[in-house]
């Protein structure tokens, strides 16, 4: 695929998080795409991607979603597992760039105004009070003593008598 650009590693990078089990929704691939990267793409970029990528057979659309064809999650099975994002979309740039066409595909148009109104779901959902599945969740701090654990037995023996 020729010339590779960084939008398309993260677009790739972004719906292998959203699309796991089931084809992912624009909204989910913005909160993915903003998750991996820390800020969400511009819309032009973002529609271009989704264009060249579909076009290469690396992007499919499935039930009203969107999802990785089984040459993309090839690509993205090779990644290392404690690898930090920009090394990931280093290597997802190395595999797109030796990756070649296979035959003819259907390419997705992805509307600036639909993206747009995905951008504006997400805010509105990370603004609200709901929970976002896509965030880590906090730690919580080490509790050694649980609540209803009780002092451990301790037979008569240990007790001493008094006579």
């Amino acid at each position: 695929m020729y010339p590779v650009h960084d939008i398309d590693a993260i677009l790739l990078l972004a719906m292998s998080l959203a699309a796991k089990r089931r084809p992912a929704e624009l909204v989910e691939i913005i909160a993915a795409a903003e998750l991996t990267q820390g800020a969400i793409p511009p819309e032009t970029k973002l529609s271009d991607a989704f264009y060249r990528l579909s076009e290469y057979g690396l992007i499919c659309a499935q039930d009203g979603g969107y999802t990785l064809t089984p040459d993309a999650q090839q690509m993205m099975t090779g990644q290392a597992k404690k690898a930090k994002t920009p090394e990931r979309i280093y290597d997802i740039k190395e595999h797109l760039a030796d990756y070649n066409l296979k035959g003819e595909h259907t390419a997705i148009l992805v509307t600036e105004e639909q993206l747009g109104a995905a951008v504006l779901a997400h805010r509105a959902s990370k603004a609200s009070t709901g929970r976002n599945l896509l965030v880590p969740k906090p730690k919580q701090a080490v509790d050694s003593k649980r609540p209803g654990q009780r002092k451990p037995y301790q037979p008569f023996s240990a007790r001493r008598r008094k006579d």
